[in-house]
């Protein structure tokens, strides 16, 4: 349910929402195309010459829409289940705002709000997709970014995402925003080291993109998880404006694709040049 490449840098990339394999057991009920939305749609393409430049790469091949690895196994909606949720469900306002849109770890909804099952989950059927789908993921993108650090001292990792144009409904709090070409979130200065967010910020907008910071993406479990900068383990969340590379229409790639790969790979190359310990 997961692809991973290895890799001999210290940068790591993760994609957990461009999967497109729908697993048999999903049964959802909503229209299949409108589902669609939600996957971050040729992201794992955007970046496919990063292996090739020794850069470790894992993807979800499930769609976040099954099960989103992103969310911490605490984001549970106990409403969908037929029975109460064993483990420890999150309390704070933040997460809860999330579960309560439909976003949680299993979704409710789409971002147009359109219910996704007309059926109760089962509680074990949930577990089987965490078991399958969550810890799998996880290790991967931990075991990456250890290994990483291993061999060279400090860990860049890039989550890797991409938005709509426009904030959809469900999608945030903050539906109807016009997002800019590319937000980089940082859990506001938390999870990386402030100069990198900042070299990272000039760099793209060196090249004529406009770029918010933190807002509406501080960046979620991924970067939170795994991003130690006091520790040399630095995580970035970077979303890309699907209006760039694609029709969000069609889900057809546009003439923009090839020029957006060749900015992603120049930052690509300024990462892999980058020591974060001498910024």
């Amino acid at each position: 349910m997961i692809r991973v490449l290895p890799g001999s840098t210290p940068l790591v990339l993760d994609s957990p929402h461009s999967g497109t394999q729908y697993p048999a057991d999903f049964g959802f009920a909503c229209d299949a195309q409108r589902l669609r939305q939600a996957e971050d749609t040729h992201v794992e393409k955007l970046y496919a010459f990063a292996p090739g430049l020794g850069v470790a790469w894992i993807e979800a091949l499930f769609p976040r829409s099954y099960l989103d690895a992103n969310r911490d196994t605490t984001e549970v909606d106990e409403s969908m289940l037929d029975a109460p949720w064993p483990g420890p469900v999150a309390t704070n306002a933040q997460t809860l705002s999330k579960v309560r849109l439909g976003k949680g770890l299993i979704w409710r909804c789409t971002d147009e709000g359109e219910a996704l099952y007309d059926r109760v989950l089962g509680v074990a059927e949930v577990q089987s997709r965490i078991d399958r789908c969550w810890r799998p993921y996880h290790a991967a993108v931990a075991q990456a970014i250890e290994s990483a650090h291993a061999r060279h001292g400090y860990s860049l990792h890039v989550n890797c995402h991409s938005m709509p144009a426009v904030a959809s409904l469900k999608a945030t709090n903050f539906p109807g925003l016009v997002h800019a070409d590319f937000v980089v979130g940082d859990r506001d200065g938390s999870t990386a080291s402030p100069a990198l967010s900042a070299l990272v910020m000039e760099h793209l907008r060196s090249l004529g993109y406009s770029v918010a910071h933190n807002h509406p993406y501080k960046g979620v479990e991924l970067v939170r998880r795994y991003g130690q900068p006091a520790q040399q383990r630095h995580s970035l969340q970077l979303e890309i404006n699907r209006k760039l590379y694609m029709d969000e229409t069609t889900l057809d790639m546009s003439p923009g694709f090839g020029q957006l790969q060749e900015h992603l790979q120049s930052l690509v190359a300024l990462l892999l040049a980058t020591d974060p310990r001498r910024l």
